[in-house]
């Protein structure tokens, strides 16, 4: 239900369904239940929102926050986290000699909105905007463990981690992944966190296994985890 107003109808009702899609994908159904607003008009504006690139479909073709949104973000000054995520991650990348990525979960997928390649040698290369799975990787994992119980159940459909996987990630607060997303290659991943302690993205370190070996964590988790952490205090501060 609208619980504000601000005067104009059609602008408070479209504020409603953005707030909405922050909290995660909504089919139209879910949307109308959520915000109060008509099923006909509710569609009439997603769709509207949609054209402009407010809003965004899933792979289900429920609505997401669309890419619109990030990009006026990061025109406005806002994105303190993109900001902070270049510096970050090239020390990661040199700490551990692996290729850096930072990840954010866009519906179905998680979205590559930063990265430090390894300067040379055999590396993972994943490039800025790459659009990877849920279902595989520690990020996705990362991105995963910390939602509600139902998130969690839907997202494990068709995963190539388990429940027991994710409750290990939020006991030592790191993920660890071996040829899960793509053969020979193994990562490790952190969360990092908004103000409010929602995870909001995954740090990762990526390369083949022959050089991390099938105990990634064991060398590299300190490393990411401080990374992940250090972002997090940033985003913390006033």
């Amino acid at each position: 239900m609208v619980r504000k107003s601000s005067g104009v109808g059609v602008l408070d009702k479209a504020v409603a369904i953005l707030s909405t899609l922050e909290a995660g994908p909504h089919s139209l159904a879910e949307l109308v239940a959520a915000t109060g607003i008509a099923r006909p008009t509710a569609h009439r504006l997603a769709v509207a929102l949609e054209f402009h690139r407010l809003v965004g479909r899933d792979l289900s073709g429920r609505f997401i926050i669309g890419p619109r949104s990030a990009e006026l973000g990061t025109a406005a000054g806002e994105d303190r986290l993109l900001a902070a995520a270049g510096p970050a991650l090239a020390a990661l990348r040199d700490a551990t000699g692996e290729s850096a990525q930072l990840y954010k979960r866009q519906g179905d997928q998680r979205i590559c909105v930063a990265v430090a390649e390894r300067i040379s040698g055999l590396r993972d290369s994943v490039p800025v905007g790459s659009a990877l799975t849920m279902a595989a990787g520690s990020a996705a994992q990362i991105l995963l463990a910390w939602e509600d119980s139902e998130k969690i159940h839907r997202g494990l459909t068709n995963a190539r981690f388990t429940a027991a996987q994710l409750a290990a990630d939020r006991r030592r607060g790191w993920a660890q992944s071996v040829g899960e997303r793509e053969a020979g290659v193994t990562s490790v991943s952190a969360p990092v966190r908004a103000p409010n302690g929602k995870v909001i993205a995954a740090v990762s370190i990526s390369g083949p296994i022959e050089r991390l070996g099938r105990q990634p964590g064991r060398i590299h988790a300190a490393a990411v985890v401080a990374t992940a952490s250090r972002l997090s205090e940033y985003l913390a501060r006033e």
